[in-house]
C-alpha cells in the first residue's frame, strides 16, 4: 500500500502498526522515499541505513503477525544525530573530517533503548563540529537548509533530526543538548524540543565517565507533537550502571503529563532572561504566545528573576565549560593515536579550532572561579521556582539566518542583536543557562513572524520535575495549535 508518512505522528503510526492497520514495511518505505526526494535539498540525514532498515522492517512486521510483545516505537522510521549518539557498526563522523571514516563498536544506551522499543533507524543526520555552535554546518557535509525555508539554517547542533522531523522525512528524531541544541532547532523549526533533566537520560561516556556534567549534556527529542516527544524521551530514560550521574526512576509519566492540563500552576515569564537582548520582532510573538497559559488555566507574571551575571559573561563561561569538556573527548582520542590539534588542524573548523586553543590552558583555579558563576545562576533559579511552577523565555533571539555560502561550514549566528553585540557561535541563544543548571526544558512553537519564520518558547520547570513542562508544552499545543505550519516540500 501507499503511505503518506507526513500524515503520522510517531505515537498514532506506532498505534495503527499495533493494530495491523499499517505495516511497518510499508512505514520504512514511505520515510525513504520522502528522503529520497528531499534529503538533497536539505542535507538533513548525512548516513543512510536503508538496507538495515528495510530489513527491520520486514522483521518487525514478523513480529506483528506472530501476536508478539511489541515496544512503544514498534516499527515507527527515525533518525538519529551524528555527534556522539553511537550506534555499533555505524559510521558516525562528529562532523568532523578527521572522524569522516570514524566506526563506533559500541552501542549508546539511549540510542539501543530507541531501538529496544522497536524504533527503525533510517539515518545518522547531520551537525556542526563537535556540536561547537548554534548552526548546522561543517566542512565535511556543508550545511542542513530548514524546511520552512530553505536558503536559511535549521539551528544547531542537532539541525539535521530538526529538519529530518519538520520536513516530514520522519515523525521523530533524537538530538542532543549541550548549550541548546534540541532547542535551538526545534525553535527555528517549528518543533518541540524537550531536553530531559540532566540524570534522567543516562550518557554512559569513556574512558572519561564524568564527561557530561560541565556544562550538562542531555540526550533528548525532536517531534512534531508534544506526545511523541514524551513518547521518545520516556523510552530513552531510566538509570543505568555504567552512568555514575543517572538518577533513579521516580515512576514519571511524561505521556499522561501531556494530556493533564495546567490549571492552577503559576508561571513566570522573562521576555529576555533577564540579561539577552533579543530581537523586537521576537519579543512580539512570544509575548503573544505567553498569553496561551493563561487560556490553559495558569497564572503568567512578568518575572525579573535577578541573574546577576551578564550575557556576554554566561556566552563565556559556557565556551569556557563547553571546551573543557571537548578537550576530554580530544585527550582521549590523542590517546588512540589521532592528535587533533597538532596533526588535523587545518581539517577543522577554524571557529572550533580556536576554541580548543583558547580553552586549552585553563587553570583548575579558572574552572573553579566558573563554577562559583554557575551555582549563583543555579541559586537564582531556584529562588524562582520557589515561587512558579515554569519559568518562560524566548529560546532564541532571533529568527533563522540564512546559509553562508559558498565555502562549507561557515554558517554562523548574527554578532548583534537589536543593536549589542553576542558571540555569533551561541551568544543569540537564551539557553545554554539551563545546562549549567540541569533543569528540564523545551522549546514549544510560539508562531511565526511576519515575515514567516517559526519563533521558539522556551518552558523550563524544577529539577525532576519533568511533566511539569510536558504538561505545559500539551496544553499550549492544544491552546495553540501549530500542526499547519509545516511546510508541504
Amino acid at each position: 500500500m501507499s503511505l503518506d508518512i507526513t500524515n503520522y505522528s510517531a505515537a498514532a503510526l506506532a498505534s495503527d502498526i499495533r493494530r495491523g492497520m499499517v505495516s511497518p514495511v510499508d512505514a520504512v518505505e514511505a520515510a525513504i522515499a520522502r528522503i529520497d526526494a528531499h534529503n538533497e535539498d536539505l542535507n538533513a540525514v548525512v548516513t543512510r541505513l536503508d538496507d538495515e532498515a528495510r530489513e527491520r522492517a520486514r522483521e518487525a512486521e514478523r513480529a506483528v503477525e506472530r501476536g508478539e510483545s511489541l515496544g512503544s516505537l514498534h516499527g515507527v522510521p527515525i533518525v538519529i544525530k551524528d555527534l556522539f549518539d553511537f550506534r555499533a557498526g555505524v559510521p558516525n563522523t562528529i562532523g568532523s573530517k578527521p572522524f569522516a571514516d570514524f566506526v563506533p563498536e559500541e552501542t549508546v544506551p539511549y540510542v539501543a533503548r530507541l531501538e529496544n522499543a522497536g524504533a527503525i533507524i533510517l539515518g545518522k543526520t547531520n551537525t556542526p563540529e563537535f556540536g561547537h555552535k548554534g548552526t548546522t554546518d561543517n566542512q565535511l557535509f556543508g550545511p542542513t537548509a530548514n524546511p520552512i525555508d530553505l536558503d536559511r539554517n535549521p539551528g544547531g547542533s542537532s539541525g539535521g533530526s530538526a529538519a529530518a522531523v519538520a520536513a516530514g522525512l520522519v515523525p521523530a528524531a533524537q538530538g542532543t543538548d549541550g548549550g541548546g541544541s534540541v532547542r535551538i532547532p526545534a525553535a527555528w523549526c517549528g518543533l518541540v524540543g524537550f531536553k530531559p533533566t540532566f540524570g534522567r537520560v543516562p550518557m554512559v561516556s569513556r574512558p572519561d565517565g564524568f564527561f557530561n556534567h560541565t556544562p550538562f549534556i542531555h540526550s533528548g527529542a525532536l517531534a512534531r507533537t508534544s506526545e511523541d516527544a514524551a513518547l521518545l524521551v520516556d523510552v530513552m530514560s531510566g538509570p543505568h550502571p555504567r552512568d555514575p550521574l543517572s538518577v533513579p526512576d521516580d515512576g514519571a509519566d511524561f505521556l499522561g503529563a501531556v494530556r493533564r492540563g495546567i490549571e492552577g500552576m503559576r508561571v513566570g515569564y522573562s521576555p529576555d532572561f533577564d540579561v539577552f537582548p533579543v530581537d523586537p520582532a521576537v519579543r512580539d510573538v512570544v509575548d503573544d504566545a505567553a498569553d496561551a497559559f493563561e487560556e490553559a488555566g495558569a497564572t503568567v507574571e512578568r518575572v525579573e528573576l535577578g541573574i546577576e551575571s551578564s550575557h556576554e559573561e554566561l556566552t563565556d563561561l559556557w565556551i569556557q565549560q563547553i571546551g573543557s569538556l571537548y578537550h576530554s573527548a580530544v585527550e582521549g582520542f590523542k590517546d588512540d593515536g589521532l592528535d587533533l590539534l597538532g596533526d588535523h588542524r587545518d581539517e577543522m573548523s577554524p571557529e572550533f579550532a580556536e576554541m580548543l586553543e583558547a580553552t586549552r590552558d585553563q587553570t583548575m583555579i579558572d574552572m573553579k572561579r566558573d563554577d562559583h558563576v554557575r551555582t549563583a545562576l543555579f541559586d537564582t533559579l531556584q529562588d524562582a521556582f520557589t515561587e512558579y511552577d515554569l519559568l518562560v523565555t524566548p529560546t532564541l533571539a532571533v529568527s533563522p539566518v540564512e546559509n553562508a555560502g559558498p565555502d562549507e561550514g561557515e554558517t554562523l549566528g548574527p554578532s548583534s542583536v537589536d543593536g549589542e553585540s553576542v558571540d555569533p557561535l551561541i551568544g543569540w541563544c537564551l539557553t545554554h543557562p539551563i545546562n549549567f543548571t540541569g533543569h528540564p526544558a523545551a522549546s514549544v512553537p510560539a508562531g511565526l513572524t511576519d515575515d514567516g519564520l517559526p519563533v521558539g518558547m522556551q518552558v523550563i520547570g524544577r529539577r525532576f520535575a519533568d511533566e511539569d513542562v510536558f504538561a505545559a508544552a500539551g496544553a499550549i499545543e492544544r491552546a495553540r495549535p501549530w500542526h499547519d505550519d509545516y511546510p508541504s516540500l
